[in-house]
């Protein structure tokens, strides 16, 4: 997978400017006071032919100064556990605090990539990059002086993160895992909702072959199996962090730990607790495999502890499905890890989810649907014109992705875009995610750019 660089540091000292800077687009929320950064966010970035995650980290609001000192060790710890690459920022105005130096001794006893970065010095004089000089005193090797604010420094930032990451793998920038027949099932969910037990129960009961691969502090547990003649690859997240890690009862640091294992995976086993099902947690994450384009099955675990009335576990699933709706396509199943309870289901349908995770359409096939979705749902008008739709093809899959040829390619309405996605749902019974991309015929741009001048010409 493509390694991943955290930006920690202590609050209000610019890491959602930098990380919004470095992604190149506003993705994390900003504001000139502490703690604003109340979720992680994550961005793809690339420099130099290389590819890599930014993550934002955040969470916390200060308190006391020992609060305050112990939440931002708890950032830098995340940072240890998860990441490849460091970019510790610190705010040069204010100067060298106790909190830095408390990040600093943690970081320097880790051994990870280290990029210090002095931040908020919005000019070049010599007087405001003296500012940054303190920060040496730290032992982190180099000061990058920057300002995120105004993009001071970003290209000395980058060249500094290149240099430090690990060495690249075959496979690194593949945005869907290899097709050689292994089915790849990433089991995530918050802490303590029963992935190790649901792994080892599917192990112990339907093993034909399995063998446990021994993770680092830092790796995945995968564990090998084949399951009526398919090879699957189970990886537990649970295993990504050391026993002691202060990262286990925080639940935010699950998603790094699921967007770890989800870049090299088909499908994505999001583990609930019956007893708490849902949460804001259970979101993001079912959220993150819709946005990385992996097939997602939702289970609820602990569910003998609910009971077995059928109405109860009906009204359950329609609630899960009005929280989740995003992710409305995805099968819903209730089982009990612990008694082995519907456990093999979840196999069944995992499996199924791979094989149309890498689904490939009939061009012919597509072409007639569009045609009668065309007939039946008449396109939109956009611009003062009717929005014509030619031709249709799947480009690509895992997930299933498909091109349409279209005359106004970006005034395509959401709705109608949701309207294509559940045809091609309901025609082809596809429960993973759908990418469409509509583009123009080709030479049409250079067309329209003709007759704009002929217009104002006119004028």
């Amino acid at each position: 997978m493509k390694p991943l660089v955290a930006i920690v540091g202590r609050p209000n000292v610019g890491k959602s400017t930098l990380f919004n800077r470095l992604v190149g687009r506003r993705v994390a929320l900003v504001q000139d006071e502490p703690g604003v950064t109340r979720d992680r966010h994550y961005a793809d970035a690339e420099w130099e032919g290389r590819k890599f995650t930014f993550i934002d980290t955040g969470g916390f609001v200060p308190g006391d100064e020992d609060q305050l000192l112990q939440q931002v060790r708890e950032q830098a710890q995340l940072a240890v556990d998860e990441c490849d690459v460091i970019v510790f920022v610190t705010d040069a105005r204010a100067g060298l605090t106790p909190a830095d130096e408390a990040v600093a001794t943690y970081l320097r006893k880790s051994g990870k990539p280290v990029v210090l970065a002095a931040n908020k010095l919005d000019n070049t004089s010599g007087q405001m990059q003296a500012l940054a000089g303190e920060f040496y005193r730290l032992g982190l090797g180099d000061v990058q002086a920057l300002s995120a604010e105004h993009g001071l420094g970003m290209q000395e930032l980058f060249d500094s993160v290149v240099a430090r990451l690990p060495p690249k793998e075959e496979g690194e920038d593949a945005e869907a895992p290899p097709d050689d027949g292994i089915i790849r099932l990433a089991i995530i969910g918050r802490p303590n909702v029963g992935k190790s037990t649901l792994v080892n129960a599917i192990l112990k009961e339907k093993r034909v072959v399995a063998s446990e691969v021994a993770g680092t502090t830092r790796d995945p547990v995968d564990s090998e199996l084949t399951y009526k003649d398919r090879k699957l690859l189970l990886t537990d997240t649970a295993g990504i962090r050391r026993k002691k890690s202060i990262a286990q009862r925080v639940e935010q640091f699950s998603v790094v730990a699921a967007l770890k294992v989800m870049e090299r995976s088909d499908v994505a086993v999001l583990l609930m607790d019956a007893m708490e099902p849902a949460v804001d947690q259970d979101a993001k994450l079912a959220g993150l495999a819709e946005e990385r384009g992996r097939a997602l099955v939702i289970v609820v675990n602990k569910w003998d502890l609910v009971g077995a009335d059928q109405r109860r576990q009906e009204t359950f699933r329609e609630s899960l499905k009005h929280s989740l709706k995003f992710v409305g396509y995805a099968p819903i199943l209730f089982t009990s890890a612990l008694t082995g309870s519907k456990v093999e289901k979840v196999v069944d349908v995992a499996t199924e989810l791979a094989d149309q995770f890498r689904f490939r359409a009939p061009t012919p096939q597509l072409n007639r649907l569009l045609e009668h979705m065309v007939d039946n749902h008449p396109a939109p008008i956009v611009r003062g014109k009717p929005l014509r739709m030619y031709y249709i093809a799947q480009v690509a899959a895992a997930p299933p992705t498909f091109t349409i040829t279209v005359n106004h390619p970006d005034g395509v309405p959401d709705m109608y875009r949701r309207y294509i996605t559940n045809q091609l749902r309901k025609t082809f019974d596809l429960r993973v995610p759908i990418r469409l991309i509509f583009k123009g015929r080709p030479g049409q741009a250079k067309r329209e750019a003709r007759k704009r001048p002929q217009r104002q010409g006119k004028r």
